[in-house]
C-alpha cells in the first residue's frame, strides 16, 4: 500500500491596507473596519495598516486635541476590538501618542493578536528631518521623540521585525532585526510623492534582498485633509526581491492587496546568497 501524505498546508496570507487617512479619527477607524472586512473575506491571517492610520494631520494645534498618552487613548482599544471582530491579527501601522512624561509625541506601532491582545509595540527610531529638492520641509524631531528599542514578534506569518517609514533608509536597523530572528519586516509609511517616485521601490526591494525577508509596506496614498500628498504603492516583496503585490497610486478611500507568505522562501534566499557566512569569513572588521 502506498503511504498517504498530507498535502502541504497553504501559506498564510497577508493583507495590506492602503489608505488616505485624514484628520477625523472616527472616519479613519470606519475605513479600517471596512478594509478589515475585505481582508478577512480574502482569507488573510493578518492585516497591515499604514503609518498614522488613525490620524494623519500635520497641524499640531488641531491634532493635539486628539493626541494623549497610550493609557488615555481610545485608539489602541478600538483597533483591538476590530482585530477581535474580524478574527485577524493586525499591525496598526502607527499612531501618534504622547510619551509617558507628556513632553513629546511618539510615533508608535502595535501588533495585535486576533483575540485583541497587544503582542508588541515599537516607537519609530529615525525622525524625518529633511529639506527635499521639491521644497518640502519636514522636521519630525521638533515634535516627536525617537524610540530607542528594536522589536521582533512572532505572528501567524512568521517573526516580524518592526520599523516605520523613514527607518527604511537605515540598513543597519534591518540587519539587527534579522539578527533577532526576523523573517519578515513591516514598514508602514506615509511617503512623500517626490521621494516615493525616486526611492520607494528600489529601497523596499533592497531591504528584502539584503535581509532575505519578506517586506510588508502598507502606505498612505493621495491627497489628505491636512494638505499633504503621499505616494501610495503599498508593496509586498518576497525575500528574492520580487514584488508580489503593488497597490499602485489608487486614490480610493482604501485598497486591500494580498499575497501568500511562504516561509520557505526566506530560507531559500538566504541559502542561495549566504550573507551571514560571508560576513563571518571576511578578514576585516567594519
Amino acid at each position: 500500500m502506498t503511504p498517504t501524505t498530507n498535502p502541504p498546508a497553504a501559506a498564510p496570507i497577508a493583507a495590506l491596507v492602503q489608505m488616505s487617512s485624514g484628520i477625523d479619527p472616527a472616519a479613519n477607524l470606519a475605513t479600517i473596519d471596512r478594509a478589515m472586512t475585505e481582508a478577512a473575506a480574502g482569507g488573510a491571517a493578518m492585516a497591515f495598516l499604514p503609518e498614522m492610520s488613525v490620524l494623519l494631520d500635520r497641524d499640531r494645534a488641531r491634532s493635539g486635541r486628539h493626541i494623549v498618552r497610550e493609557g488615555d487613548s481610545a485608539w489602541p482599544a478600538a483597533l483591538q476590538e476590530l482585530a477581535q471582530k474580524h478574527g485577524l491579527w493586525l499591525h496598526s501601522g502607527s499612531m501618534p501618542l504622547l510619551s509617558e512624561d507628556g513632553a513629546q509625541r511618539i510615533n508608535r506601532s502595535h501588533v495585535i493578536a486576533a483575540d485583541g491582545s497587544i503582542h508588541a509595540r515599537y516607537d519609530k527610531i529615525h525622525m524625518f528631518d529633511v529639506t527635499l529638492p521639491s521644497g518640502e520641509n519636514w522636521a519630525e524631531s521638533s515634535a516627536y521623540a525617537s524610540g530607542d528599542a528594536l522589536a521582533v514578534v512572532e505572528t501567524p506569518l512568521g517573526r516580524l521585525g518592526l520599523s516605520i517609514c523613514y527607518d527604511l533608509r537605515f540598513a543597519e536597523l534591518y540587519r539587527a532585526l534579522v539578527d533577532r530572528g526576523a523573517t519578515l519586516i513591516g514598514i508602514p509609511a506615509a511617503f512623500t510623492v517626490s521621494t516615493g517616485e525616486a526611492h520607494w521601490h528600489v529601497l523596499m526591494r533592497a531591504r528584502a534582498i539584503e535581509t532575505g525577508c519578506f517586506v510588508l509596506a502598507a502606505a498612505q496614498c493621495g491627497g489628505h485633509d491636512d494638505g499633504r500628498s503621499t505616494y501610495g504603492h503599498s508593496l509586498i516583496v518576497d525575500p528574492w526581491g520580487a514584488v508580489l503585490a503593488d497597490a499602485m497610486r489608487d486614490h480610493a478611500d482604501y485598497r486591500v492587496i494580498f499575497a501568500p507568505i511562504e516561509a520557505a522562501k526566506a530560507n531559500e534566499a538566504r541559502q542561495a546568497i549566504p550573507l551571514d557566512r560571508s560576513r563571518a569569513n571576511r578578514n576585516i572588521t567594519l
